[in-house]
């Protein structure tokens, strides 16, 4: 068992609260980084007030900190790097460096070996001159896209001169719109020696934002293990420190990979009350080097995401359940579409409840 630790989260929201929840009970200090004083980690560390590129801030941090985190992939990788030298940084770079970029990305999953949707790089609308219709295509752009933002579903003419513009303004990624089954995750997490993987989870989209997941996913058995062998060769390839979230389509016998995300996961939060240890556990543990468990999913569940606009219904939804687990983050306004919280159901029957 490490005694206890320091650790520096970069990024002060609900991912980053939930790392320090977990940190905390295992006897170590957490200090955070985030722009905002009131963030979500503010009511369980302390915070240092600074936007995420702030070398000096990020060099405070490190200097105060014996390893550092981060919760989001969005952090600068090169600001990172001219800090690393002040505090250990388990997860290093590149990790970064891979799940920023889409390019990146899917040039080190084809190196990896695992199946992906067929894809091109486009770097400017001459790409897109003498585009055809046979395939539905997705336009995404290289780095910066979330939720849905950042691309654009090709279609139909005007569709494409969307996509023309999008293709002007930034390096993309043109890929085949993959139909699918289902879309699914698996969770991983490493110590740099060994791993441990998470049951396959079901995740459901609204309007390109998870809404409900499932575990165990509903799919048969080897397609399961096929993903968590594929998540497996992914995590082992990257030499793994801490929780990473691999996104995936299975599409009739196939699991596609979509993207990584190198940190805990939204879908993921269910493992909270439904597993021995949580994905939160999972990623202290594995940035500090420690043992790491074989993960156990105790009852089957569903977690259902609260965004703003469903505050009411939530707090409706556990005063008529009240087994239900209800996660309030503390954000200061619920706005349409932010992520406020969310609830998890453990359960026998918990394919049967119905989203908010």
């Amino acid at each position: 068992m490490t005694l206890s630790k320091t650790i520096g989260i970069i990024g002060g929201g609900q991912l980053g609260q939930m790392m320090a929840i977990a940190a905390t009970y295992r006897g170590h200090r957490v200090v955070t980084l985030d722009p905002a004083a009131d963030c979500p980690a503010s009511r369980v560390s302390e915070v240092i007030v600074a936007d995420y590129t702030d070398v000096d801030a990020l060099r405070t941090l490190a200097e105060r900190c014996d390893v550092l985190t981060y919760e989001f992939e969005n952090v600068s990788a090169e600001s990172l790097d001219m800090v690393a030298d002040k505090a250990l940084l388990p997860q290093g770079t590149e990790l970064l460096r891979i799940a920023q970029n889409r390019i990146a990305e899917k040039d080190f999953l084809t190196k990896a070996g695992v199946a992906l949707a067929p894809y091109r790089v486009v770097t400017s609308s001459l790409d897109l001159a003498d585009y055809d219709f046979l395939t539905t295509r997705v336009l995404k752009t290289a780095t910066g896209g979330y939720d849905g933002h950042g691309q654009v579903v090709i279609r139909d003419v005007e569709s494409l001169a969307q996509a023309k513009v999008l293709a002007d303004q930034t390096e993309c990624v043109l890929e085949d719109f993959v139909s699918f089954d289902m879309e699914i995750s698996v969770l991983v997490s490493g110590n740099g020696r060994e791993l441990t993987v998470f049951p396959v989870q079901e995740n459901i989209h609204r309007h390109n934002i998870l809404s409900k997941t499932i575990v165990p996913a509903r799919i048969p058995e080897a397609l399961a293990e096929k993903a968590v062998q594929m998540a497996k060769k992914i995590a082992t390839d990257l030499q793994l420190f801490g929780t990473l979230c691999i996104e995936m389509f299975v599409a009739g016998d196939q699991i596609l990979v979509n993207e990584l995300a190198p940190r805990p996961h939204n879908s993921g939060h269910y493992s909270i009350e439904a597993c021995n240890f949580s994905q939160f556990d999972t990623h202290i543990l594995g940035i500090l080097g420690e043992t790491l468990p074989d993960i156990q999913l105790m009852q089957p569940a569903v977690m259902l995401n609260v965004l703003g606009q469903d505050m009411e219904a939530a707090r409706a939804f556990v005063n008529q359940h009240p087994h239900a687990h209800l996660h309030l983050y503390g954000k200061a306004e619920a706005k349409h579409n932010r992520k406020m919280g969310h609830v998890t159901v453990l359960g026998e029957d918990v394919e049967s409840v119905e989203e908010f």
